[in-house]
């Protein structure tokens, strides 16, 4: 029966609005082999999370008021409602009401020496702060959360828990359902800042300069732990504002109402940091540069390159990267007025590509494709990612690799290749089949831009030894730029508090 339900549940996320389910519903409750129609109806919703839900056209946007709709050609603005927009961005997840909390942290067994303080990343005392929220104490909880991870609010939102913490929880091994860790850590961080309280208190000045490149969760945390310890802290980022993934490169339905900006405010309130926007390493100063007026450097300025599809066609209208369509998107005072295709091909098996294919059925582009080279067990997306996007209606074909794309100037089709594991990796089958697109997004991976010379490179990326050395002495790195860690804005929280442990360290000794 879920499996039936699994597959019908993306007929609830094309568009075509609720009066389809609804027959559907009424045509298999008929069927004794299945529960009431209700039922079938609240599972199928309960499947697709709520992700996408396309009204039936009114009176009035059939006069006119709805300019464009999923079945419009070409890549347009304004597909949907104004209400579908809103519906559609609102919280991917609900956030716990006090009650909810109470009740979600009661499920907590408080294990001791507990799996999930382990497959933490930041380490957080998990069981601790359950136990605190269970006792009616969120602002004591989220100051264990912030001690280990002062970006615990962001992370609360967007850290892959279900292959985390909730993944190791004791209760899911036991009976398939975690404890809701990661709702619980977003219901103390935002009872706390809502509140306007900073749980920190910033240390002694100790004359110590430091330069941070980069304002994302690495760099931030980076600064905001020398901070505490009394050191003075400038952070170079090359954009306009500050937050790095946090602010350009999340699903804007992990994170609204612009948290992002509203947690970088709200870290700042330790004091002894100062951001300086617009200003890029390599462009308006060097490495030397730092070196020269401070007492050490944090390197933590992301990946901002986009590995090529290496397909002829892949300069014609209508291709792009898909980090900016996310940052495009993230930044949009309006959804609606994001234009996007009707038929949308991803390449790629991340994060990065499940974010833009689900966001672009959100915008209400009718068929979209997400196309990766391997086998799905493969994809670097968590499978609760890809589960999503079916769920949203997104089709995910696999064993596929782009050989070129077609179109008179702009893109209209796609060719793709079938894959097949061999002996030395994948290797070309020789077979090929077109999927029509108007527009097509690139999400096969970021590389480093404009490392500076002298430090020691390891896979592209900055080579690092213990927490965060570089092989310059007096220079660290982490993030993603950084070598040693997972692609995640909870490790890269880690790798920049770490690295300023160890700053502080040398620089006291």
């Amino acid at each position: 029966m879920a499996g039936v339900l699994r597959d019908c549940a993306p007929l609830y996320a094309t568009g075509r609005g609720v009066k389809s389910i609804h027959s559907f519903c009424r045509f298999f409750g008929q069927d004794h082999l299945f529960p009431p129609a209700a039922e079938i109806y609240h599972l199928i919703k309960k499947l697709t999370r709520g992700s996408l839900l396309v009204s039936q056209p009114t009176h009035a946007e059939m006069e006119g008021s709805l300019s464009n709709s999923p079945l419009t050609p070409g890549i347009v603005a304004n597909r949907l409602s104004a209400a579908d927009y809103s519906r559609n961005f609102t919280d991917h997840e609900a956030p716990l009401d006090a009650h909810e909390a109470r009740v979600a942290a009661d499920r907590c067994y408080f294990c001791h020496d507990a799996p999930c303080i382990t497959a933490c990343p930041t380490d957080i005392d998990i069981p601790l702060f359950i136990r605190q929220i269970a006792t009616g104490t969120p602002d004591a909880a989220a100051k264990t959360i912030f001690a280990q991870n002062i970006m615990g609010g962001m992370c609360a939102r967007v850290c892959p828990t279900e292959t985390l913490c909730e993944e190791a929880c004791v209760r899911e091994m036991a009976e398939g359902k975690p404890v809701e860790i990661g709702r619980l850590q977003r219901f103390a961080t935002d009872t706390l800042m809502a509140k306007g309280v900073h749980p920190f208190t910033r240390g002694a000045p100790t004359g110590k300069k430091v330069a941070v490149v980069g304002a994302g969760p690495a760099g931030l945390s980076c600064a905001h732990r020398l901070a505490m310890h009394g050191h003075d802290v400038v952070v170079f980022d090359a954009r306009p504002k500050a937050g790095g993934l946090n602010e350009y490169g999340i699903a804007t339905y992990k994170a609204v109402g612009d948290f992002a900006q509203a947690e970088v405010d709200w870290l700042l309130k330790i004091g002894g940091i100062m951001i300086e926007h617009g200003k890029a390493l390599g462009r308006d100063f060097t490495l030397a540069d730092l070196q020269s007026g401070y007492d050490a450097v944090f390197l933590g300025m992301g990946l901002a390159g986009v590995n090529a599809l290496r397909a002829g066609g892949e300069d014609k209208a209508g291709v792009r990267d898909a980090v900016d369509f996310i940052a495009d998107l993230r930044q949009a005072g309006d959804r609606s007025a994001v234009p996007i295709g009707r038929d949308v091909v991803v390449i790629g098996g991340g994060m990065t590509a499940v974010d833009a294919a689900v966001q672009s059925r959100l915008l209400g582009a009718e068929n979209v494709t997400i196309v990766y080279r391997r086998g799905q067990e493969k994809m670097s997306a968590s499978g609760y990612e890809q589960e999503h996007a079916t769920s949203a209606g997104v089709r995910i074909v696999t064993h596929a690799a782009p050989v070129a794309v077609h179109g008179n100037g702009a893109v209209t089709e796609v060719e793709f290749g079938y894959m097949a594991d061999g002996p030395s990796g994948l290797v070309a089958t020789g077979e090929t089949f077109r999927l029509k697109a108007d527009q097509v997004f690139k999400a096969i991976g970021q590389t480093l831009q404009g490392a500076p010379e002298g430090l020691t490179l390891e896979g592209g990326k900055i080579a690092v030894t213990g927490a965060g050395r570089t092989s310059v002495k007096g220079v660290w790195a982490g993030g993603d730029c950084a070598t040693g860690g997972d692609d995640l804005t909870v490790t890269a929280v880690a790798e920049g508090r770490d690295a300023a442990m160890d700053i502080h360290a040398g620089l006291m000794a």
